[in-house]
């Protein structure tokens, strides 16, 4: 069962998301959980959510995915600023469990010279200061291109983080294609290696979903920016093996590409075509 989607919009309310969502042949969704560049959430709207959830179980959809602020860095030289990571995401997850049983995916972060070991390090603290052992909300680390400082753009720098959290349970990872094709792992001409290494070093029971973007830049480099399904420097056959690969065929499949909804519809047509065998 495949089951894709793009980023919609909270503006109009958790249930028109749903509509929104049917209305372009979606099946999941992502939607940020507060403006991506600002602080503060809309209050939360207890019905509204029970009736997103209602439409999702009545409609057959797949997980759906809430996406932190980019604005927040967990692992950020300023203690301020990871101060504000900490009750973003912890505001966030609250809210989350209004949706029960879906994915809240962050970028990991930035250590901004402060080295990769101490980055991990403040990005498990902070994990560990969010995650509840009862939550319904499996939390996801976004895969990075790896430029600057960011971290995330190695499997090994995930898998070291998931080991320093107290409940790695509650701990998944979410796959950008363009973000691992930037990062130098290549899934346009070795996608089997590079999902045998994601195996070998995170698991792949810990792949939950899959950010479904083409990338303007070439391999390897470390520069991170979307671009429409086909028109990019992976092109339209890798999403082909993408979108049929036995691992990752289930999971849930959202489009980050620069499109508006009638873009992103002629997009989800397109991946369920491919999506045949």
């Amino acid at each position: 069962m495949h089951y894709f989607g793009c980023h919609l919009s909270p503006s109009a309310g958790y249930l028109a998301m749903g509509h929104t969502a049917r209305s372009i042949g979606a099946d999941t969704f992502q939607f940020f959980t507060r403006n991506p560049r600002g602080g503060k959430a809309k209050p939360l709207d207890e019905a509204d959510a029970a009736a997103l959830c209602a439409f999702l179980r009545e409609q057959g959809f797949g997980k759906i995915v809430a996406h932190a602020p980019y604005t927040i860095n967990a692992c950020a030289a300023v203690e301020r600023t990871k101060e504000f990571a900490l009750q973003t995401m912890e505001d966030d997850l609250c809210r989350m469990e209004h949706l029960p049983g879906n994915y809240y995916n962050f970028h990991p972060g930035s250590h901004v010279g402060q080295g990769m070991e101490a980055g991990i390090t403040a990005i498990a603290e902070t994990l560990n200061a969010v995650i509840r052992p009862q939550q319904k909300t499996v939390v996801l680390l976004e895969t990075m291109a790896g430029k600057g400082t960011e971290v995330g753009g190695k499997f090994e720098e995930l898998r070291e983080i998931i080991d320093r959290v107290k409940h790695p349970e509650l701990v998944g990872v979410c796959l950008d294609t363009c973000h691992v094709y930037d990062a130098g792992y290549d899934i346009v001409h070795d996608l089997d290696g590079v999902l045998t290494e994601f195996d070998r070093v995170i698991g792949l029971r810990r792949l939950c979903a899959i950010h479904v973007n083409d990338s303007r830049n070439p391999f390897s480099s470390h520069k991170d920016r979307h671009e429409k399904i086909g028109q990019g420097s992976l092109g339209a056959e890798a999403f082909r093996r993408i979108v049929c690969h036995e691992a990752l065929s289930s999971l849930p499949m959202i489009l980050e590409t620069p499109n508006e909804l009638a873009g992103y519809a002629e997009e989800i047509a397109f991946l369920r075509t491919i999506s045949v065998p």
